[in-house]
């Protein structure tokens, strides 16, 4: 309980020095209920996922838990994860991640039960200590509530409808803007903002802040600099002219952005659209994926994989910088790369498949969560005329409280 000790006093010595925006108390609809299960992979090599774990969350029998897999774990033998979610801390209202680089990482825990603030952890080593840190409010509940860029300056969303940043180093918590605010601005009137549901730094370090648009056909990516805020979003089709968009997911991958977008059509038809943006500022979109009334379980970015023997007819580009992909809850596994313009359909999933790792380099995982116990499966390596098949690479038990947040 150390971690939470700390962070108590900090809260305690805190409080009152952030005030809330008044404005934002009655204008700010409560945040995009986003699936907060998400993996992603570095370039560097190192992967950390986000997965729910145990019982019913009805029942306060669910746990967040942290995994992290080193760069040095590239073997198909043995798939190197470790549970690495930070001490001290009820986490049923779910975690989020920012990666520093390598292996350092901050790790946000949303709000659950009484806990009105978020406390936060850092790690420089995998996951094997963590320091404590404090945002003096409540983390917004979506994966991309929390961001880090160049000097460990941190973006963070709350449940509020602001959104706040550090200097460098995480230090000193001042407004960035509130929902209000942005809305009102001339880059964001016209999309007619109704919640702010993702942060991100631009590879260049640029605060990016993203949303949910009231108005069709316009994507709600923001970036501010020179003093103010400015459209940074891609021109959508002509064929999403009448959708409302909500970006699902914002990270700086390598030297491009990645976004994840919803668009609804009026008849509440959804679809999935991957975006990229360059350095340049210009973005590559994918086609529109059909949701057809499946939900998104989780989410994950990294590093493009490459041409498996056992995915010759899934995988197009061995060369693609980045990729992204989500599992759905009709089971379906749908990935994608920057060099591809449609989603490809995975083979079918192992039992409880849960989230999707792209890679380091080549790998393709699948990690799966029963209960207490983690699995990851990667393809197998067998013959194209055997078909295909994963294979059990690790099995993690995980020690689940239960009954302890009762």
């Amino acid at each position: 309980m150390v971690l939470l000790a700390a962070v108590l006093v900090a809260v305690l010595a805190g409080c009152g020095s952030t005030p809330a925006d008044p404005s934002t108390r009655a204008s700010a609809p409560a945040a995009i209920r986003l699936p907060l299960a998400t993996t992603l992979t570095e370039s560097g090599g190192t992967s950390w996922a986000v997965i729910d774990m145990g019982g019913s969350s009805a029942k306060l029998e669910n746990f967040w838990q942290l995994f992290a897999r080193p760069a040095t774990a590239r073997t198909a033998s043995t798939a190197g994860w470790s549970l690495a979610t930070p001490p001290g801390v009820a986490d049923n209202g779910g975690l989020v991640t920012a990666p520093l680089g390598g292996p350092a990482l901050v790790t946000g825990f949303n709000p659950s039960q009484d806990l009105k603030f978020s406390p936060l952890a850092t790690t420089r080593d995998g996951g094997t200590r963590w320091a404590p840190g404090l945002l003096p409010a409540g983390l917004a509940a979506v994966p991309s509530a929390l961001a880090a860029g160049p000097g460990g300056r941190l973006i963070a969303l709350t449940n509020r409808g602001l959104a706040d940043i550090t200097a460098a180093g995480g230090a000193g918590w001042t407004r960035l803007a509130s929902l209000a605010s942005l809305a009102a601005t001339p880059a964001a009137r016209s999309c007619g903002l109704r919640s702010l549901t993702a942060a991100a730094f631009s590879p260049a370090g640029v605060p990016m802040l993203a949303g949910q648009c009231a108005a069709p056909g316009v994507a709600g990516i923001f970036a501010f600099s020179g003093g103010g805020w400015h459209r940074a979003g891609p021109a959508l089709p002509a064929a999403l002219a009448r959708q409302r968009v909500s970006v699902l997911r914002l990270t700086a991958a390598g030297r491009s952005t990645i976004a994840l977008l919803t668009a609804t059509a009026p008849d509440g038809a959804a679809s999935l659209i991957a975006g990229w943006a360059a350095a340049t500022g210009r973005w590559a979109l994918s086609a529109p994926l059909p949701l057809d009334g499946a939900r998104i379980l989780s989410t994950a970015t990294g590093t493009a994989f490459g041409a498996f023997p056992a995915l010759a007819a899934t995988v197009a580009h061995p060369r693609a910088a980045s990729a992204a992909g989500v599992i759905l809850s009709t089971g379906r596994g749908e990935t994608i790369t920057d060099h591809q313009g449609r989603w490809q359909l995975l083979p079918a999933l192992p039992p409880h498949a849960t989230a999707l790792v792209l890679g380091p380099g080549r790998q393709l995982s699948v990690l799966a969560a029963s209960g207490s116990i983690l699995t990851s499966w990667r393809p197998a390596a067998r013959a194209a005329s055997a078909g295909f098949a994963w294979t059990r690479t690790q099995t993690v038990r995980v020690p689940v409280p239960y009954g302890s947040s009762g």
